[in-house]
């Protein structure tokens, strides 16, 4: 084998061989040796394979769970018999019943325990699956025998309990599989479906309607105002202007004409075009985008917290125990080692230690929700603590995604309030995002002054847009043109004896002699942004502006915002490879972004948000989705991380603190194994309590000061990149 990689999310393995070497094969063969199986990839009967295994899992719970309270039915009585007489011949008859109601759950519920430690044991490995195995086997086992000689204890009640509460969390992991998959089944659907292609061009324009997939090179297809475009290709007809802020980053609208090339993925907002397909969709920008998702998840690194390292410690300790003192009490009293080694092995089954920390998962995650934060990925709350680096985008992240107007400049009479009018009248057709803007401000304007806008609002005729430049067109009869400077000049004939302000994106409103006004545009800051960044910083992060919009622009932001290292001009790619070289040097990192071109370095963050009005692209490779629209929310989850971690801790202490106590207890024959199951059940109960506690979590406004870094220096850089402001 040459390389292999792995996607854990998609649950695909990336394997490049050697075809004189080996055959698929042999590789499908090794990984079935290992306890793995694994197919040749289709995505149809990948699907349906998770399907199955997760109702095959459901069907192993709901049984465990119909068991365990059958089972505890007939188990109460027992529970009362030192107050109450019990007959010997009902008694027996109880334990009878218990045992044929617990075989259901031990020999169909159990079986993935089972298999899971006979393939830890041929792996020589002692995982989790191996302690809760032997305590199964060996509680069962010894009360079947109490029960066939009539004589000592039965712990089927403990059995099932045991059973059915392990199936939960082994549910929910299969669950968050099966969502990892339908994320990135949904990530392929972001692709244009279909395309309009132009068979006979340019003999006839016939339209015929056909799957993108379909799409070869050289195709003509015809690209409608408002459609995506299905791939990668160049204009052979006509002018428009593009919205990539999706792919590139770039905020504003890209101007287009004949011999320009569109990018796949990108949407028509203006005039529609006939082009000539460059490459396929499986070729296209997108395509690239999400081969470039899906490399990151591969390389991604995973927060291994020490609860897993302790573990395997924990398996092998008490395995060993109850070695020892079935062999001390054999010497001792023969008849009490049996029992003590199930106590043992029930007392401390890590089920509280399993329970700890996917119960406070569970309760920050409704929590989160209640914020408005979806979060996608848990792992991602223990990894919050230890981020020391805070990557924003700029466009629909930092900023609205949306220009609205900043100042209006007038070189004549006309009112300012009746140059918007004018423009707005001119745009009044038009889906361009600085029309949109003059309409808002115009809409806003009318309800401000108390006017009618049905009677105030005014429309433009014969009107003609020149992609780039701007339009042309008439209201009430008088012609007008908005657009660049420029396009204005063009008409006037001389230039306007002003410089741009770089800062804003300007167009010029004339009449047919004269300039009537200026409008300066600006995406602006969220309101709660330069908070979020003062708080961020102040809890000792570093904060890092990486866009792809221009350097200047994304300068100005990061000035009013308080932002100091600002990266312009970056596309994906860079934007990737920035997080990567942050990642080498040590530094853990959080990223907070909206758009498609955000996808691939969102999914290799240690920690990740996407905005909920974002692409959806964006949002299932990330970590967490900010549903609220509002970057408190990121305070807020980087609080409820710190409070979780905390639960966490706190339940770890106590199921320590419980094993210290309950296994010499154990040990010595103090605890029987009935009690050995109440124990574990009533520990289990405690950390499930503690747990819920986070639901009961104020909203946080402030962050509190980094105290987790270990000594990592937030502000250090990678070496390989040039750091510009």
């Amino acid at each position: 084998m040459q390389s292999v990689s792995m996607n854990v999310s998609a649950e695909k393995l990336y394997v490049q061989w050697d075809s004189q070497c080996c055959r698929p094969s042999q590789i499908i063969q090794a990984l079935h040796q290992i306890g793995y199986t694994a197919h040749p990839y289709d995505a149809l009967e990948h699907g349906d394979r998770v399907r199955r295994s997760s109702k095959q899992l459901f069907r192993q719970l709901f049984i465990a769970g119909l068991s365990m309270m059958q089972v505890m039915m007939y188990a109460f009585p027992s529970y009362l018999s030192s107050s109450f007489t019990i007959e010997e011949e009902h008694a027996q008859l109880l334990r009878w019943a218990s045992l044929f109601l617990t075989l259901p759950a031990v020999c169909y519920s159990a079986l993935p325990f089972y298999r899971g430690a006979w393939f830890s044991l041929r792996g020589r490995s002692l995982g989790m699956d191996v302690p809760v195995t032997l305590g199964i086997l060996a509680a069962f086992g010894a009360s079947a025998i109490a029960t066939w000689n009539n004589r000592g204890d039965v712990y089927f009640d403990s059995v099932t309990m045991f059973i059915f509460l392990l199936l939960c969390s082994r549910y929910l992991e299969m669950a968050a599989r099966r969502k990892a998959f339908e994320r990135l089944e949904k990530m392929q659907r972001t692709l244009p479906v279909t395309a309009c292609r132009l068979a006979d061009y340019p003999l006839n324009q016939t339209e015929e309607l056909v799957s993108a997939n379909q799409l070869r090179i050289d195709d003509v297809i015809l690209i409608r105002s408002g459609e995506a475009i299905s791939a990668d290709c160049t204009i052979i007809s006509g002018a428009t202007a593009i919205d990539a802020s999706l792919l590139s980053g770039e905020s504003r609208p890209l101007p287009k004409e004949a011999g320009d090339e569109l990018p796949g993925g990108a949407i028509n907002i203006q005039q529609a075009v006939i082009a000539r397909v460059l490459r396929v969709a499986e070729g296209s920008r997108l395509s690239a985008l999400i081969r470039l998702t899906e490399r990151a998840g591969m390389n991604k690194r995973e927060t291994t917290t020490w609860v897993d390292q302790l573990a395997s410690w924990f398996v092998a300790t008490q395995i060993l125990l109850s070695v020892l003192f079935f062999a001390l009490w054999q010497m001792i009293d023969p008849a009490r080692s049996w029992p003590i080694a199930i106590a043992i092995l029930v007392v401390s089954c890590p089920c509280a230690l399993a329970l700890a920390t996917p119960s406070a998962l569970a309760s920050a995650v409704d929590r989160m929700l209640g914020q408005g934060i979806l979060l996608m990925r848990t792992g991602m709350l223990e990894t919050l603590p230890l981020v020391t680096h805070v990557i924003f985008d700029k466009t629909g992240t930092l900023t609205i995604g949306k220009p609205a107007i900043r100042h209006i400049q007038t070189y004549s009479t006309v009112s300012a309030s009746q140059c918007l009018q004018l423009a707005a009248g001119l745009e009044s057709g038009s889906q361009h995002p600085l029309g949109e803007a003059l309409k808002q401000a115009q809409r806003a304007s009318l309800v401000e002054d108390g006017c009618d806008q049905e009677r105030m609002q005014a429309f433009a005729t014969e009107t003609h847009t020149e992609p780039g430049k701007g339009l042309q067109g008439s209201v009430k009869g008088v012609s007008y043109r908005l657009g660049s400077k420029k396009y204005i000049e063009e008409l006037l004939g001389y230039a306007i004896p002003e410089k741009t302000n770089p800062q804003f994106s300007s167009i010029y409103l004339a009449g047919e002699n004269s300039c009537l006004a200026r409008f300066d545009m600006q995406d602006a800051a969220r309101d709660e942004a330069a908070t979020v960044v003062r708080q961020l910083r102040d809890a000792g992060k570093e904060v890092i502006l990486l866009s792809g919009d221009d350097q200047q622009i994304a300068q100005n932001i990061a000035c009013k915002l308080g932002i100091s290292t600002v990266y312009g001009n970056q596309l994906p790619e860079q934007k990737l490879q920035f997080v990567q070289n942050l990642q080498r040097s040590g530094a853990v990192v959080a990223m907070i972004g909206d758009g498609i071109n955000d996808a691939a370095v969102l999914r290799a963050a240690d920690a990740s948000f996407a905005m909920g009005n974002g692409a959806a692209m964006a949002q299932v490779n990330a970590d967490a989705v900010l549903l609220s629209e509002n970057l408190d929310s990121v305070l807020n989850t980087f609080s409820l991380a710190r409070a979780t971690g905390s639960v966490i801790r706190q339940n770890l202490l106590w199921a320590g603190v419980y094993n210290l106590i309950a296994i010499p207890a154990a040990a010595c024959g103090y605890v029987s194994p009935l009690w050995s199951g109440v124990g574990m059940a009533a520990s289990s109960m405690i950390v499930v309590v503690n747990a819920l506690s986070l639901r009961k979590l104020h909203q946080i406004r402030k962050m509190p000061p980094n105290t987790e870094n270990n000594g990592r220096d937030a502000t250090t850089l990678p070496a390989t990149v040039d750091q510009k402001a």
